[in-house]
């Protein structure tokens, strides 16, 4: 009666060899061992396991990835285990990787929607260095 509330929703598992595309919305934990392509979001925390495989835009609390990521990510917590590879466009408070783990992206404070204004410069703005760097003026 006093206690702290709980939720509700109890542990959701895609097993591996389970495709699913589309808008998919976990409202408690979830276990990712098969594939899922969309929009996928998360009231909690998601799990992606040595087999699974998330392609897409995510939105979670926490999300812990020993399999493979890819996409658009905004999340509380990060944590790359060292089987596991994150590829793409990342809003995050924290991020953890461990050794083996990959991050293959970019790493952003603010929202991921910012990341699609993208900047076009003229070939006046820019300047091509001995070293191949280009330099924006």
């Amino acid at each position: 009666m006093f206690g702290k509330k709980r939720n509700s929703a109890g542990l959701t598992f895609i097993a591996q060899g389970t495709k699913l595309s589309g808008e998919t919305h976990f409202a408690g934990e979830a276990l990712i061992g098969g594939e899922l392509y969309g929009k996928v979001s998360a009231s909690d925390k998601l799990t992606i396991e040595v087999d699974g495989y998330i392609d897409g835009e995510l939105q979670c609390k926490e999300l812990k990835v020993s399999g493979v990521f890819k996409g658009k990510l905004k999340c509380e917590k990060l944590n790359i285990t060292g089987t596991g590879t994150v590829e793409g466009e990342i809003a995050c408070n924290s991020m953890e990787i461990f050794e083996g783990g990959q991050f293959i992206g970019m790493r952003v404070k603010e929202d991921i929607a910012l990341l699609s204004n993208e900047h076009h410069y003229s070939d006046e703005q820019l300047e091509l260095k001995d070293d191949n760097r280009a330099v924006i003026s």
